[in-house]
């Protein structure tokens, strides 16, 4: 679903086999390599996330434009922007990216609420698939495989990165 001016919408994620994402505002596993890649994959871009994984984080991604998505009307954060819609959210990251002709990327970096409101919008997802399945709190949104097509996968060390395109079917 890319818009008219070529962005295209890219969701990260590690996901464990059970679909947790995440347990007590944190994740349950710790990764290095899996904390590189989502670097690898985000700097230099848009990227969107929800108050609490922003807040969890602790700050400002370095080498990244933030927008901080919340229902919060007088949040406030050093050095982010802050969106109240994912449509507000895509919009204020098309306005940023008018100065990047370069780069069209926008990236969903969680949590669960603004996973599931960007995956309509999504033309890809890149998940760290985490071969565990520890307790938690906060899931990755089911998608339909009929949607999307697994178009490479990637195993690494302790896990495996696998890229989702958006499949445009014709006639439904």
């Amino acid at each position: 679903m890319s818009t008219p001016a070529g962005r295209r919408v890219t969701m990260v994620a590690a996901v464990a086999e059970n679909g947790v994402i995440g347990a007590d505002a944190d994740i349950p596993w710790k990764i290095s390599e899996d904390f590189q890649h989502f670097k690898a994959t985000t700097t230099g871009h848009v990227l969107i996330l929800g108050r609490t994984t922003h807040e969890g984080i602790g700050r400002p991604l370095p080498g990244r434009t933030t927008v901080v998505l919340t229902r919060d009307r007088d949040y406030a954060a050093e050095g982010v922007e802050v969106a109240h819609s994912i449509t507000d959210a895509l919009e204020l990251a098309d306005r940023i990216l008018e100065d990047q002709p370069d780069d069209r990327q926008v990236m969903i970096g969680g949590g669960a609420h603004v996973y599931a409101a960007a995956m309509p919008y999504a033309d890809e997802q890149v998940i760290s698939e985490i071969p565990m399945s520890p307790e938690g709190d906060t899931h990755y949104p089911e998608f339909s495989p009929k949607r999307w097509a697994e178009v490479r996968r990637e195993p690494r060390d302790g896990f495996t990165i696998v890229w989702w395109e958006r499949v445009f079917a014709c006639g439904g």
